[in-house]
């Protein structure tokens, strides 16, 4: 039998693809996987992330890092940094901490902790529970919020 080749991509990788494989468009990004109940970590500035597989943790840290992690499943979300921008199915738990941040989750939030300013959470299903600190932070859920305790000036919240 033949060796199959390793699913995970490395930029250092030189030999080609076979004529026959879909490569997705990732707009120049990258592709991590968390497997089955495991961890990922994205980390670094300037950079198109696309996340699948069941996340216990996914960690995202830096700058200008847009995170696509709509064919994952995240139980905590941890991100840290400025001008971060994560698209999810649903989050049982996310804290963002940092400016400029976008989350965006299509299904529930049960847990949110912001910590930053000009933050925009929007939630397509309910948020079980909200802690904000910071100015100017923006969070809306069409299935409604839980409870919520909002610190800062010019935070709007419904």
């Amino acid at each position: 039998p033949t060796a199959q080749a390793s699913p995970s991509v490395s930029p250092s990788a030189t030999a080609p693809l076979p004529a026959n494989t879909e490569v997705p468009d990732l707009g120049g990004g990258s592709l991590t996987s968390c497997g089955d109940g495991g961890t990922a970590s994205v980390t670094g500035a300037e950079q198109t992330v696309r996340v699948e597989g069941t996340c216990a943790q996914l960690t995202v840290s830096g700058s200008a890092i847009t995170v696509d992690a709509r064919a994952a499943s995240i139980a905590v979300l941890t991100v840290g940094g400025d001008r971060v921008d994560v698209t999810a199915a649903a989050i049982d738990a996310a804290t963002v901490q940092g400016n400029d941040t976008a989350l965006a989750v299509s299904a529930d939030l049960g847990r949110l902790d912001l910590s930053g300013d000009r933050a925009t959470v929007s939630v397509g299903g309910a948020i079980g529970s909200v802690v904000i600190r910071g100015q100017d932070n923006s969070v809306t859920a069409d299935g409604g919020i839980g409870e919520s305790t909002v610190e800062g000036r010019g935070n709007r919240v419904g």
